[in-house]
């Protein structure tokens, strides 16, 4: 049994090992033709287009843009649901609201997607005229919906391991619900409410269909969200839909633009477990 169990561990490393591999090969044979420098600070996208220009910087910052949209949906009600959940809601409550969390979860991305483009988007064009049908804003905020879950059950499970004794100690000094909340349990789970935050950030930036529906499929360099963007994973399936030919330099750039997603989620990851170590309590 060690054996077997030892081997599924292997199951993932080796699936990782193996989408490194595809990613890097492939990207080496495609910077051989497009310099790395120019794809990393141009401002172009035009991989279809006569004359071709790969210039990657319209992409991340349609891709950042999205992601900072849902972040500033996602973070701040997420966590205030995990509070309520773990400070205020009693049993029978927390057994309601949170399936209603897990079915959020459970939704399609492809109808969040569609939600966007036919229930946020019109609600948007009637509040900001001038808004366009395909815009990040409308993106952000379905893929900000999508990720609240995941905040809200990350957060709350940190907030339930502080120990029941720091709660009791802060109520015999006299301080309020609210207080022990924001003041004695949140400092306490930070490092738990972090590694949430971060993981969701990440699956905010690597979200593929409801980009791909709602943000549209225009690479342009704007700080507009009321305009259509194209992100990395969005531009990922427009070229994978068969059209493009196989070894072309558009094909390739698919494997450049997906190791740059990668190394941005990577990073993520690192800076979250530095800073979860930094503020990690042990009880």
């Amino acid at each position: 049994m060690p054996v077997l169990l030892f081997l599924c561990a292997l199951v993932s490393i080796f699936t990782t090992i193996g989408i490194v591999y595809t990613l890097v090969t492939e990207s080496v044979a495609f910077f051989k033709e497009v310099n790395v420098f120019k794809f990393l600070s141009g401002t172009t996208w035009a991989p279809l287009i006569q004359p071709v220009s790969f210039g990657v910087i319209p992409l991340l910052f349609g891709t950042l843009l999205v992601t900072l949209i849902a972040c500033c949906i996602a973070l701040p009600v997420g966590l205030a649901t995990a509070i309520y959940l773990s400070e205020y809601a009693s049993p029978k409550v927390a057994k309601i609201v949170k399936p209603v969390l897990e079915v959020l979860a459970g939704v399609p991305t492809i109808v969040y997607g569609y939600f966007a483009l036919s229930f946020i988007t019109p609600v948007l064009q009637t509040l900001l005229p001038g808004t366009s049908l395909f815009n990040a804003l409308s993106a952000g905020i379905a893929v900000g919906i999508m990720i609240i879950p995941m905040v809200s059950s990350l957060s709350e499970d940190a907030m339930k391991a502080v120990p029941k004794s720091l709660r009791h100690g802060a109520y015999a000094l006299g301080a309020t619900r609210f207080e022990v909340a924001i003041q004695v349990v949140l400092p306490a789970a930070l490092s738990g409410i972090i590694s949430s935050f971060v993981l969701a950030f990440s699956r905010a930036i690597g979200e593929t269909m409801i980009v791909t529906v709602a943000a549209g499929a225009t690479p342009q360099l704007t700080a507009s969200p009321l305009e259509s963007i194209q992100t990395m994973t969005a531009y990922i399936v427009q070229v994978s839909l068969g059209d493009t030919p196989h070894g072309s330099l558009a094909y390739g750039s698919i494997f450049a633009v997906g190791l740059t997603l990668f190394v941005i989620t990577l990073l993520l990851n690192i800076v979250a477990a530095a800073v979860s170590k930094r503020f990690r309590e042990v009880y």
